[in-house]
């Protein structure tokens, strides 16, 4: 029995229920009815006004809600209010490719003549064909191939309705320059030619250390210590007697030259000329600005030749050194413009250009080490802090490109899907260039203004690698 059916019917039981209920209450004897017979009139009658809808056929795909609202289920299932979920079979899901005829012609398209259906293929694929619509063995139909989709081969047409299913999506080729900026991690560095140390060259004892510890800042000729040291004593004695000699050689000769030896400087011997006395207590001044990094002088210690007493560095100008990968190595280049930001100062960059490309690759890491100097005026970055660094590369040049997505990499070579409007689509083999910012420029093969598939470009791809065999295929069986 169909809907109309079934409606009619219901509809004469309860007619046929009210009518006896108002006859008990009014006392009225109806004469018995012939229920049965009335139910099979009923449903003779609805045969007749109302076409039966076709059996479904084929296995069931899915289970949706008795009352169509949009709820669906794989598996049989229940309502709330102890309903069950009704069966729907493959020939009663919602298609979107058009329906071949019994007698093998398309359905006409809205404008021009109707297409000649061909043969029909395999659903999932496989190399089978068949010149009649059938079914494979999980009951889905076999896909027609109509007339001039096999004409050329070097495109695919794919139906509205697939499309909308499988999301392609199309973007236009356009001429762009590709930045490819390199991030890497990076540390701060003291630059290596703004370290000093402060040590003596002879034996000395430490009378007076300044009051600067590590850390403190400093400035150039600031005091940092006094010290004795027999040395340089003997040498400035040796100096005055040069110098109480009326000869100018021996004024300009070995006592002076033992304190320059000595490391005394020019402004210290100048005051022992001045004052003809000998050095009993020499001053040691810092030679440059800088921070202390390291402080080991003590008052009264006695210090050996060489000893390091202070270690300073001069911090207005640092090194950024980042760890690059092998890979991207190729493209930074010395003078490359370099963003650094540190994770001590959200919200902060710093500017700076890439000084060298260290030649060694770490084999651990295989990373190579590339060097920025940076100007810091304000001893904001500070030795050994960690930074986040990105430097600029790629060319200024507009180059074709399109988005990474859209070049689908076999191996050999590289295809992008061209689209030819109407559901038309080429395959075409690329050469691709630089890439950078989610872009890829294409040297040869597209050029600015197509269009091109940059979503679920892959399963066209399979279609047109399917189509291609199948021709084959058929081509292969009409050779005698």
């Amino acid at each position: 029995m169909n809907r109309a059916g079934r409606s009619l019917t219901f509809a004469a039981v309860l007619a046929a229920g009210a009518g006896g209920y108002w006859a008990g209450q009014r006392a009225i004897v109806l004469p018995p009815i012939p229920w049965m017979q009335a139910i099979s009139w009923l449903e003779n009658t609805a045969s007749v006004s109302v076409h039966a809808d076709p059996a479904a056929s084929g296995p069931v795909i899915y289970y949706r809600d008795p009352d169509g609202r949009p709820s669906y289920s794989a598996e049989p299932r229940k309502r709330l209010d102890g309903r069950d979920f009704l069966a729907v079979h493959a020939s009663e899901d919602i298609r979107f490719e058009d329906e071949p005829t019994a007698n093998g012609d398309a359905v006409p398209p809205a404008s021009g003549e109707p297409k000649k259906v061909l043969y029909y293929r395999n659903p999932m694929g496989l190399p089978d064909t068949s010149p009649t619509p059938k079914k494979d063995s999980m009951g889905m139909d076999y896909i027609p191939v109509y007339a001039g989709e096999g004409e050329d081969g070097s495109s695919v047409k794919i139906s509205a309705g697939k499309l909308q299913r499988t999301g392609v999506r199309t973007e236009v080729a356009v001429k762009r320059a590709i930045v490819n900026s390199v991030r890497a991690p990076g540390t701060v560095q003291l630059d290596e030619r703004r370290v000093t140390v402060v040590a003596t060259r002879s034996d000395a004892f430490i009378n007076e250390v300044a009051e600067v510890t590590t850390g403190d800042r400093i400035t150039k000729g600031q005091t940092l210590l006094k010290f004795y040291s027999p040395d340089v004593a003997v040498a400035g004695a040796q100096f005055l007697t040069d110098l109480n000699i009326s000869s100018k050689d021996n004024a300009r000769g070995g006592g002076r030259q033992r304190l320059e030896n000595l490391g005394i400087p020019p402004e210290d011997i100048a005051e022992i000329e001045k004052t003809r006395r000998p050095p009993l207590s020499m001053t040691w001044r810092a030679p440059r600005n800088g921070i202390v990094l390291e402080r080991n002088a003590v008052q009264g210690m006695k210090a050996a030749s060489g000893e390091v007493l202070f270690r300073l560095a001069d911090i207005s100008t640092v090194w950024i050194v980042a760890n690059v990968p092998e890979f991207q190595l190729g493209a930074v280049a010395v003078g490359a413009a370099a963003t650094i930001r540190l994770r001590s100062a959200p919200g902060r960059t710093f500017s700076g250009r890439v000084a060298l490309i260290y030649p060694q690759v770490a084999k651990e890491t295989r990373t190579a080490k590339v060097r920025i100097e940076m100007p810091n005026p304000d001893g904001a970055l500070l030795p050994d802090m960690y930074a986040d660094v990105e430097i600029a590369s790629g060319s200024s040049d507009q180059v074709v490109t399109v988005s990474d997505s859209a070049v689908i990499h076999s191996g050999a070579r590289q295809i992008v899907l061209i689209d030819q409007g109407e559901g038309r689509f080429e395959p075409r083999e690329v050469k691709i260039g630089t890439r950078g910012g989610g872009y890829t420029e294409i040297r040869n093969g597209v050029v600015s203004g197509d269009r091109v598939v940059v979503s679920a470009n892959f399963l066209i791809d399979a279609e047109s690698n399917l189509k291609a065999a199948l021709t084959g295929m058929t081509a292969g069986e009409s050779t005698p």
